[in-house]
């Protein structure tokens, strides 16, 4: 009897196991256009810190997406526990403000880039040999960081709730605390070795005895690989976010969700080909995510607008 118990017992912690690895994978890949952001924006944020302050600086972020999980992690069960209704309106919000984000990313883009890269520019070159004001700089990109992944760890959270709100708690606490980890750890080792990049590149090059040594052509190759993987980043991580956040609205809109099913079983039915109907299911919640992202954009500068007017 007791070895038939234990038997149980290990049957059932590997069907919890089973259930915490599928559920993780699936949470991953939801929350796919939040992790291409996140690491994006973290890669630009430590853009132009001096070369000895890069890993510091990533550390220094890293150390804060933890806390920010960490407070945001059992606010997310306690929903999910007491007030399981607000899940979906949560996600719905959350997946409109990945739109929003994308939206925004592409309508203010030039603006936004110049007027960061005047501000910094402009620090540096006040005090060129001014340590606190080098500090101070630094400080803020961290600050700023830390910000922007708090919002994008609520993302994350959500996200990942809404994939385990029918779970036992501790298929929910396992999966999302793993999430939290994986997601954290996943980005900021990617970011610290992007940005770790053109100095490798650089160290090759110095390494090297003339420009026919192979560790040159390699260390030219990571300088110019460098600056193409960060512009890549951004533009897949925005693509992402309207496809992820599409989605999310899609299925929580039961037109759109109808519309793009349609649409899937009508490319399949034309083409013989289940993979263009996942290319039609993608494309459609990107135009989704597109519409609305657009749509919040325009709503918010027009009340922005009004908002003066009616003081």
């Amino acid at each position: 009897m007791a070895g038939a118990s234990l038997l149980a017992l290990i049957d059932d912690i590997v069907t919890v196991l089973d259930d915490v690895a599928a559920m993780t994978k699936v949470a991953a890949g939801k929350t796919s256009g939040v992790l291409g952001d996140d690491l994006a924006l973290n890669a630009e944020q430590v853009a132009g810190v001096r070369a000895d302050r890069e890993l510091p600086v990533v550390w220094a972020v890293a150390k804060g997406s933890f806390r920010n999980k960490l407070i945001l992690l059992p606010l997310a069960l306690l929903l999910s526990s007491f007030l399981p209704w607000a899940v979906m309106p949560l996600l719905m919000v959350g997946g409109l403000f990945l739109c929003f984000e994308g939206a925004e990313k592409i309508m203010h883009h030039e603006e936004d880039g110049d007027d960061q890269v005047a501000h910094e520019a402009s620090a540096m070159l006040a005090s060129p040999d001014n340590e606190q004001a080098l500090l101070e700089l630094e400080k803020e990109k961290i600050q700023g960081a830390i910000r922007t992944d708090f919002v994008l760890s609520a993302e994350i959270m959500i996200i990942t709730l809404g994939t385990v709100a029918t779970a036992s708690f501790m298929t929910r606490l396992s999966v999302m605390s793993l999430i939290a980890v994986l997601m954290t750890v996943g980005v900021y080792g990617i970011v610290a070795a992007i940005v770790k990049l053109d100095d490798v590149g650089l160290y090759l090059q110095r390494k090297s005895g003339n420009s026919r040594d192979v560790r040159y052509f390699i260390g030219t190759g990571l300088l110019r690989f460098a600056p193409l993987l960060m512009r890549f980043l951004a533009v897949a991580g925005t693509i992402a976010m309207f496809t992820v956040g599409g989605g999310i609205l899609g299925h929580g809109l039961p037109p759109v969700h109808h519309a793009t099913e349609a649409a899937t079983e009508w490319f399949i039915h034309i083409s013989q080909s289940p993979l263009l109907g996942m290319v039609a299911s993608v494309l459609m919640d990107a135009i989704t995510g597109i519409v609305a992202g657009v749509a919040a954009v325009l709503l918010l500068n027009l009340w922005k607008r009004v908002k003066p007017a009616s003081h």
